[in-house]
């Protein structure tokens, strides 16, 4: 059977998104550029966005559902089904996965009983795994509503996850206070952040961002950033000695993780000549 036109907004609900949208419209010179707003937008509404949704933002900017969807369904960032009031992502890519952010995924899925972009049953958390954060220095990473959660662990995550079910203050490492996941969308859709103290609490780079910036600056050696766990380096007398990395090392790039270098069941480089 043919899918039925999407349902409208009730009244009241379509007369504020309409004056929401005329706000964000009015930013652009060409209409259409407003659509990534837009989408942010409706799901603000209903924390996903839906075919009543997609039928707003193709109505306001003269576009089809089809031009819509297209756009919404390619940016990772949209919802297409309902989720939790807080979004947690692992982020899975190269350097936070051999630093722990693996183990952490796998952790989080067995300990709340769900899959990857599947939400716990009491609607509180969404749980997927990220490509990449943009923030290596600090691997690895968990963001919880694009807020971020640096050098996480297993046990840490864990316990950040249950105080989120448990309406308990999580604190993110860096960046605003959290809230809720619809009231992140709206302010990705391009209105203020009106919680007092919320703007002023974003912060900026961590030391260990800003340690070739300090260099290329003349300002001096930094400190020691990347600490091995376990660092061998010659003695006066020439033998090599073991220290063991300072406790306040700024990143937590000593990797608990098995690697290729520390793995001789799995050597790097190539496992034959070339041509066999």
């Amino acid at each position: 059977m043919p899918r039925l036109p999407a349902p409208d907004y009730p009244a009241d609900v379509r007369e504020r998104l309409d004056a929401d949208a005329r706000e964000v419209i009015s930013r652009y010179p060409d209409s259409r550029s407003a659509l990534l707003p837009l989408l942010h937008l409706v799901q603000s509404e209903e924390g996903h966005v839906t075919r009543t949704g997609v039928r707003f933002c193709a109505e306001q900017l003269g576009l089809t559902t089809a031009e819509v969807t297209a756009v919404a369904t390619f940016y990772t960032m949209y919802r297409r089904k309902p989720s939790g009031d807080y979004q947690v992502g692992v982020c899975t890519n190269t350097l936070c996965a051999v630093m722990g952010g693996d183990a952490i995924f796998d952790a989080l899925k067995e300990h709340l009983g769900v899959g990857n972009d599947e939400t716990t049953p009491d609607g509180k958390v969404t749980l997927e795994h990220i490509e990449c954060n943009a923030a290596c220095d600090f691997a690895p990473v968990v963001m919880v509503n694009w807020e971020f959660f640096d050098n996480q662990t297993v046990e840490s995550a864990t316990a950040l996850v249950d105080d989120l079910r448990a309406g308990r203050a999580a604190e993110p490492t860096r960046g605003a206070p959290l809230c809720t996941y619809k009231e992140t969308a709206r302010i990705l859709a391009g209105f203020p952040d009106e919680r007092p103290g919320a703007v002023e609490a974003t912060g900026g780079a961590g030391p260990a961002s800003l340690a070739g910036l300090r260099l290329a600056k003349g300002e001096g050696a930094p400190g020691r950033v990347v600490a091995p766990r376990a660092a061998a380096r010659p003695a006066a007398g020439g033998r090599p000695t073991t220290d063991e990395a300072p406790a306040n090392h700024q990143s937590s790039h000593d990797a608990p993780q098995q690697t290729s270098a520390s793995d001789p069941s799995n050597p790097a480089g190539p496992v034959a000549e070339e041509g066999e």
